[in-house]
């Protein structure tokens, strides 16, 4: 048992069927999801490239906060201009 309110720890799976399984037989209620992170999935189709030149600095930061938070360096940048457009406010700069 998990030291979680007496939960039982997530266990894992080496195949999509045994997930499948899993999730078709288990009582999820007692288990600990407190290490879970939210995901997200991306449906629309990537159509379009750009490209641009920035400050080695900038990128290697970039890089970092994308694997800080488990993700692509180019679906960090994607996911910024996202919130960026859909924030709808300019910013000074």
């Amino acid at each position: 048992m998990s030291d979680k309110k007496g939960l039982k720890p997530f266990p894992t799976f080496k195949t999509d069927a045994e997930a499948e399984e899993f999730v078709a037989t288990a009582d999820l209620t007692e288990y600990d999801f407190s290490g879970f992170r939210p995901l997200s999935y991306e449906f629309t189709l990537k159509d379009a490239n750009i490209s641009m030149r920035v400050p080695q600095q900038l990128l290697d930061a970039v890089k970092g906060r994308a694997a800080a938070e488990g993700m692509p360096y180019q679906r960090f940048i994607r996911r910024a201009l996202e919130e960026a457009v859909a924030s709808g406010k300019p910013k000074a700069g």
